[in-house]
């Protein structure tokens, strides 16, 4: 089978399995490009891999994306007879991934500085207003979740009476309910008397955030927005403090750090509650959560105040 043809049945595959595979199929498709998808799986050599895997920038984690699709195809491609062999280098042989710069997070002075703007920032709003851009950083604060989770968010998914959010087609491909406190869910209550105002195009099957006349919001439109916001906000990003720019996903790193610290303070047993705040932001593995133990120089102080405690012997949970 010629390389083109065996991408594409190992995409589809992926896919009525039930997986998105949308940043994998791009990946493949641009590898068949690169090498030429007319040849036979069993042509592209080691040294055609190399030069896809190597790109023509430094070298960056997207080398590692590159390598995992590739590997996926070729198990696929292997097992169903399309190839007799893998082409791609030895994973020890692989350079080592530089680490990824921490999340931007969010002091609590910014965050009220944020929210304080965002009536300056969208004085004359073509499409997106002042309510929807606070009711989308709410629900990414204050429920935890992805950009992409809110966009999709339906009127039946918001459930007011009882406080409870229904997220669908989530990254993981599961479906997860998230309580909401009263503060957030009397905003949101807010929100949807005047989302009830804007046009319904599919009923209660529309998007609960929506621009002016109803339609869906766009991730360019809400980046540009979020940016002017920043500005507002005098804050300001020193490029030398290691850590990446802030986004409208740094509020879900915010979110789960502030949780974190919380507890600390309160003196809660943290190890125990951490699957309950994998659960709360979606996350497949534990270890997503973990990251954020170490995210910013509160919570290690709070740690550390923990260990020393546990130390003296007057904190043994």
């Amino acid at each position: 089978m010629i390389l083109r043809d065996a991408i594409d049945a190992y995409v589809a595959w992926q896919q009525a399995h039930g997986a998105r595979f949308i940043t994998s199929a791009r990946l493949l498709h641009s590898f068949c490009r690169h090498v030429g998808g007319d040849i036979g799986c069993d042509a592209v050599g080691e040294a055609d891999v190399l030069r896809f895997l190597a790109g023509n920038g430094p070298l960056t984690r997207y080398r590692a994306n590159k390598y995992g699709a590739l590997a996926g195809f070729y198990r696929y491609a292997i097992s169903r007879g399309h190839a007799a062999r893998s082409p791609l280098p030895a994973p020890d042989n692989e350079p080592r991934q530089p680490r990824s710069a921490p999340p931007y997070v969010f002091s609590r002075d910014e965050l009220q500085r944020l929210f304080g703007a965002i009536d300056i920032s969208r004085q004359r709003p073509v499409q997106l207003d002042a309510h929807t851009l606070r009711a989308l950083l709410l629900l990414l604060y204050g429920a935890g979740l992805r950009f992409g989770e809110a966009q999709r968010l339906t009127l039946d998914d918001v459930d007011l009476r009882d406080a409870v959010l229904t997220i669908r087609d989530t990254k993981f491909h599961k479906t997860r309910l998230v309580p909401v406190g009263s503060q957030l869910a009397d905003a949101l209550r807010t929100y949807a008397d005047r989302r009830a105002r804007c046009p319904l195009p599919k009923s209660t099957a529309s998007t609960f955030l929506a621009n002016r006349d109803g339609t869906p919001l766009v991730k360019g439109t809400v980046r540009f927005a979020f940016q002017r916001l920043l500005e507002a906000a005098r804050i300001h990003h020193d490029k030398d403090d290691g850590r990446q720019s802030p986004c409208f996903h740094s509020l879900r790193h915010t979110a789960a750090v502030h949780r974190l610290e919380s507890w600390y303070r309160q003196g809660a047993d943290v190890q125990r509650l951490l699957p309950a705040l994998s659960t709360w932001l979606g996350h497949a593995h534990l270890d997503g959560t973990q990251v954020y133990l170490t995210m910013t120089p509160e919570l290690l102080h709070q740690a550390s105040v923990r260990f020393e405690r546990y130390v003296e012997g007057g904190d043994h949970e």
